[in-house]
């Protein structure tokens, strides 16, 4: 994920929850936050007020640690109510991860758009104890580090179901226009993309509050990335229509409840930083193409900051999406270098 100056933002909570508590952001409406074993250390999670139950907003990993703050949550600020509903922003794990377990405990009904069902049992289910062929190749497409890539042949890849409990069969689907009640308010549901594939916003009719996932957070941009299940993705144009729609629905008096950093207002501000952000590094990619370079050898013009190995994987993914998004644009062609990993030069 890039880091954006968040200029002009305000935070109405300067800290976050400590683990085990809750806070609350609006009448009926608990944010909790969760730990995360990686540089993004932490994700938010949401529960609604539904009287004699909650929806539970995103989830986090599946982990004994998380297991046992669930137990404390569910104890202690959601006052040993049942959770009657899971609603998943998106499939990636930090928001899955505890899904299948709630599911499992209260028979909770799991409500998110086909796409991230259909992404995160897949996934879940998927489970790889040595990286595929198209994996490798498409890691070599992209210049990746002799060493790294020789460290990851090696290797287990990461599977989801290292940190997602099984996610049982069935679910409720939430697509663009439809409304969901819940927390004592009509939520209007408007679908992002780039980050994920059919990610879902909750816009409160009230008009002041959103509920964001990773689709719009304060502090940083999202990672969008081109992954070896679908090489020629372009999640860089995907983002950048999904901002502009967005855009058209923000007001100065929305807090927005991110799945990362803090709860924050001035969301018409960010939703301009969030597209110039990418808009800006894909001018600055296209200067540096002026001599041909790999996926790999394009971090200085995308990243303002230094890429070790624990973001190495992140920032090759999102140099591909970049570059992906300009050659479709005809700005840049490629060529196939004699080790297989694609050349790209400005120029057409």
């Amino acid at each position: 994920m890039t880091h954006v100056a968040p200029i002009g933002l305000h935070y109405p909570w300067p800290d976050a929850p400590a683990e085990g508590e809750a806070l609350q952001v609006a009448p009926g409406i608990l944010w909790m936050r969760l730990p995360l074993p990686m540089a993004l250390d932490h994700v938010n999670v949401y529960a609604l007020d539904d009287g004699d139950s909650w929806s539970i907003v995103d989830t986090g990993f599946h982990t004994r640690r998380s297991v046992a703050l669930w137990e404390t949550l569910l104890a202690g600020p959601l006052q040993g109510r049942p959770v009657g509903r899971v609603i998943l922003t998106h499939h990636h794990p930090d928001h899955v991860g505890m899904a299948g377990w709630l599911m499992e405990r209260f028979g909770a009904e799991l409500v998110t758009s086909r796409t991230a069902w259909l992404m995160a049992r897949m996934l879940i289910l998927d489970v790889e104890e040595r990286p595929s062929q198209q994996a490798l190749d498409f890691w070599r497409s992209a210049g990746m580090d002799p060493e790294i890539l020789a460290a990851r042949e090696a290797a287990r890849p990461f599977n989801f179901a290292d940190t997602c409990a099984p996610l049982p069969v069935g679910y409720t689907r939430l697509r663009q226009g439809d409304t969901l009640h819940a927390g004592g308010r009509d939520w209007d549901v408007h679908i992002g993309n780039g980050h994920a594939p059919e990610h879902l916003t909750l816009w409160s009719r009230e008009g002041d509050l959103v509920i964001a996932g990773d689709q719009i957070i304060s502090s940083i941009s999202p990672n969008l990335g081109v992954y070896p299940t679908e090489p020629d993705a372009d999640p860089v144009g995907d983002w950048l229509e999904a901002c502009t729609r967005l855009a058209a629905l923000a007001t100065p008096r929305h807090l927005v409840l991110s799945g990362h950093k803090l709860p924050f207002t001035g969301l018409p501000i960010r939703m301009r930083q969030l597209a110039e952000n990418h808009t800006g590094a894909l001018a600055r990619l296209e200067t540096h193409l002026q001599t041909p370079h790999t996926a790999a050898e394009c971090f200085a013009p995308l990243f303002k900051r230094k890429i070790d190995e624990g973001t190495y994987g992140f920032a090759l993914v999102e140099a591909v999406a970049h570059l992906n998004h300009l050659h479709q644009a005809g700005r840049i062609s490629r060529t196939r270098r004699a080790d297989g990993a694609w050349l790209w030069q400005s120029g057409g």
